[in-house]
């Protein structure tokens, strides 16, 4: 399930970046259906599976916003988010966003880069209760 493997992911990869408090605030929001459903019924989501296993998920909001990208644990650096982003890019061109752009964390800012996207600006973004650090990142889409 998509939840289970968004709390996995920042409870067992994220926790390198951020300190425990942050990481249970972040994780929490695992348990909020309805903001979930929203996202899910409102953003293009897609899933990888390998051999019947959900190993990553990512979502595009139709103004070009990435807003998910995660990956299992256990599936770190097999390739699975650089297909998940390239499978985003092409939906951000079907949808004509010139820019994608997405609130990118710590852990993730080096895999941004890497696939081409440029830091605007660092920013304290409110979970729940914490501010967590991240990055604006954008990326012109050609």
């Amino acid at each position: 399930m998509i939840t289970q493997l968004f709390r996995d992911t920042i409870q067992n990869v994220n926790s390198k970046d951020y300190p425990t408090d942050e990481i249970e605030d972040w994780s929490s929001w695992w348990t909020d259906h309805e903001k979930w459903e929203e996202k899910i019924e409102k953003q293009y989501f897609i899933k990888a599976i390998f051999e019947d296993k959900l190993v990553g998920f990512s979502s595009l909001a139709t103004d070009g916003y990435l807003d998910f990208m995660f990956t299992h644990k256990d599936y770190q650096r097999q390739g699975v988010a650089g297909n998940l982003i390239r499978m985003i890019e092409r939906k951000a061109k079907e949808q004509g966003n010139d820019v994608i752009y997405s609130d990118v964390s710590i852990t993730a800012k080096r895999f941004f880069e890497k696939h081409g996207y440029v830091v605007e600006k660092k920013q304290f973004k409110r979970s729940k209760n914490k501010e967590l650090i991240n990055f604006r990142m954008t990326k012109k889409n050609k």
